[in-house]
């Protein structure tokens, strides 16, 4: 996760700093200073949050019990983990829409191991946005990201018949058309963003959007003539 990771962190620098600077916290009045405002890239953190959920598969698969008794499949650490690694009779919690409400259940945990990998991602990935979180706090700016829910925007698996709001909420169809562009980007949004994203390339300069990095590549200066154009 590194490189994305350090790589939005730049993105919320640079905006993080530019509100502190002008003292703003209008999303409108930050994209006329030419960055990212926080609620859009919080969208986008909930876009492909949600997106990356579905990359690990069914809550519950057949298959992930498979291709982890063949060899082919192992939980995350796998080395570290205090059981027989076999799986035969464990089970582990699966989530599940059920009369408007979601809810807990339990599957065998040789075929909830697509739904243990999700939520150890989730851990690790967490951890991630709270240390973008430390970055606005250290510029004093009053907001934070939030992870969403694992269920929200999923497109694989019994929770793809529902609709659920970032917190995890089952809500109408109707609700979630009145609220889907506050919680995923918009057509503007994107053209908003794409709108930035204009070529830079005098030496040690970067896109008005984007933070430097903190050290140029294998510790060599930020300005240093990494491509050379002619």
């Amino acid at each position: 996760m590194f490189v994305g990771e350090s790589g939005v962190a730049r993105v919320i620098q640079r905006t993080a700093e530019v509100m502190a600077r002008e003292r703003i916290d209008d999303s409108a009045e930050v994209r006329r200073r030419g960055v990212i405002d926080l609620p859009t890239i919080q969208r986008y953190l909930n876009f492909h949050f949600s997106v990356t959920m579905d990359l690990f598969g069914a809550d519950v698969s057949s298959n992930a019990a498979t291709f982890y008794s063949t060899g082919l499949k192992g939980r995350f650490e796998e080395t570290k983990i205090d059981d027989d690694h076999v799986c035969e009779g464990a089970v582990y919690p699966v989530l599940q829409v059920r009369d408007g409400l979601l809810v807990s259940s339990e599957a065998p945990a040789l075929n909830a191991l697509n739904e243990r990998l999700r939520d150890d991602f989730i851990r690790d990935a967490s951890a991630g946005v709270e240390r973008w979180n430390r970055i606005l706090q250290k510029q004093g700016v009053a907001f934070a990201f939030k992870v969403p829910h694992k269920a929200f925007n999923r497109r694989i698996g019994p929770l793809a018949a529902a609709r659920l709001d970032p917190e995890g909420r089952v809500v109408s169809e109707t609700e979630w058309s009145a609220n889907v562009n506050r919680w995923l980007p918009s057509e503007p949004d994107r053209a908003f963003v794409a709108s930035l994203m204009g070529p830079v390339t005098e030496r040690g300069k970067f896109a008005n959007w984007i933070a430097p990095p903190p050290r140029g590549v294998n510790n060599l200066p930020v300005d240093f003539e990494y491509v050379r154009f002619n």
